[in-house]
């Protein structure tokens, strides 16, 4: 078979690192398993360029068993397992603990591709489509993401992914968030779920005119345009928001990937 290398092809060194964390088979019985690294390649492929699994090009493996790979480590949860570990090791090497104490809470609301998903209309923002509730370290690292309706409010967001993470993200202490977080009842409801955590709201100045760099909220938004970076997230294309979180991940792991093979 061909292995013709593209721009989002591994190099040596990130499937060094990568290839400690994808998970070992059960058994040694049937047929001889794909090589992980092209499947891989053409899962950073599809995440980077935004095209249709049955458009791979030939010289990967087949799209369906490429789209098999994907949806079992997005059902098995390996895709958020491998952003965390990498994380760590990013952390690591900026000198911070492996764990953070401090995160920023935002959301982005993004048009949706005709599909069958569930999708609604957030009215701010003028846009049909999906919400991603994102939780960042102060690196613009991803630690969690859930992604809803568009008409999702971003309190209820914001509590539902909080609750997916106070199992991992003990060591949190503080949260940066904007206005849309703000209210005593969000601030109380985390609180009663994580005692520690402590939720400050980052304001606009009012009398300011036109664009604004708010202390801490414009390291979520950085995290936003690397998401955009990935042509498979300029738009919510997937069925289930389940794929949707699973390419956010696999965007953060090609990043995360880059920085530590430098």
């Amino acid at each position: 078979m061909n292995t013709a290398n593209y721009p989002s092809s591994l190099t040596d060194r990130q499937w060094e690192l990568i290839s400690q964390l994808i998970p070992k088979p059960a058994n040694n019985r049937g047929r001889p398993r794909i090589d992980r690294r092209r499947v891989i390649d053409a899962i950073l492929y599809i995440t980077r360029t935004g095209a249709q699994w049955r458009m791979l090009p030939n010289d990967f493996p087949h799209f369906k068993t490429v789209y098999g790979v994907f949806r079992h480590w997005k059902l098995e949860g390996i895709w958020e397992r491998m952003n965390t570990e990498l994380r760590r090791m990013v952390r690591q090497r900026a000198g911070k603990n492996p764990e953070p104490t401090a995160a920023i809470l935002d959301s982005q609301s993004v048009k949706s591709a005709p599909h069958g998903g569930q999708v609604g209309y957030d009215a701010a923002k003028r846009i049909k489509g999906r919400k991603r509730h994102i939780l960042v370290d102060t690196l613009g690292l991803l630690l969690g993401i859930d992604v809803t309706e568009a008409d999702f409010p971003e309190r209820e967001g914001g509590f539902w992914l909080f609750n997916r993470l106070k199992g991992v993200l003990r060591g949190l202490r503080r949260i940066w968030a904007d206005s849309g977080y703000s209210g005593e009842d969000f601030a109380k409801r985390v609180r009663l779920e994580m005692p520690a955590l402590h939720v400050e709201t980052v304001k606009r100045v009012v009398k300011t005119k036109g664009f604004q760099v708010l202390p801490h909220r414009w390291i979520v938004e950085r995290t936003f345009a690397w998401f955009m970076r990935s042509r498979r997230l300029c738009r919510d294309y997937e069925t289930t928001t389940s794929s949707s979180e699973a390419f956010a991940f696999i965007s953060m792991i090609d990043l995360q990937l880059r920085r530590l093979a430098k």
